[in-house]
């Protein structure tokens, strides 16, 4: 038997180990994810990103395809809100989907940060 805290208990033998995010930062992130509502209205997270200059490099260096999938979930949020209404529950966007798909905008974001760096670190240098 193994302590923890003030309480004892007896290991389970056949007990499966945890998936890798059902630690408490992944419940975490999942209930944040929850709380935040963004995927009820079919939207992914870098949907809903604050639109500073780089944001906005980024979302026009995107491929067309890429931009008219934005653009199509920007709208129906929009349509959805003034309707007051959301989407069906098994058109919502899953926690899972918006780690995998929902990131689409970082490779873009990224690369238009580091030419910004490069950019000021040569300004600073001459």
């Amino acid at each position: 038997m193994k302590a923890v805290g003030f309480y004892y208990f007896k290991p389970n033998p056949v007990a499966k180990p945890l998936p890798p995010d059902t630690t408490l930062f992944g419940y975490f992130r999942q209930t944040m994810f929850k709380w935040a509502g963004y995927n009820k209205y079919g939207l992914y997270h870098d949907d809903i990103l604050y639109w500073y200059p780089d944001v906005a490099e980024a979302v026009r260096r995107l491929p067309t395809e890429l931009h008219d999938q934005r653009t199509f979930r920007l709208v129906r949020a929009i349509q959805l809100d003034l309707m007051r209404s959301e989407l069906p529950r098994e058109q919502w966007v899953t926690f899972e989907e918006d780690i995998t798909v929902g990131r689409y905008l970082t490779p873009y974001l990224e690369e238009v940060r580091k030419e910004v760096k490069e950019k000021d670190q040569w300004i600073a240098e001459h």
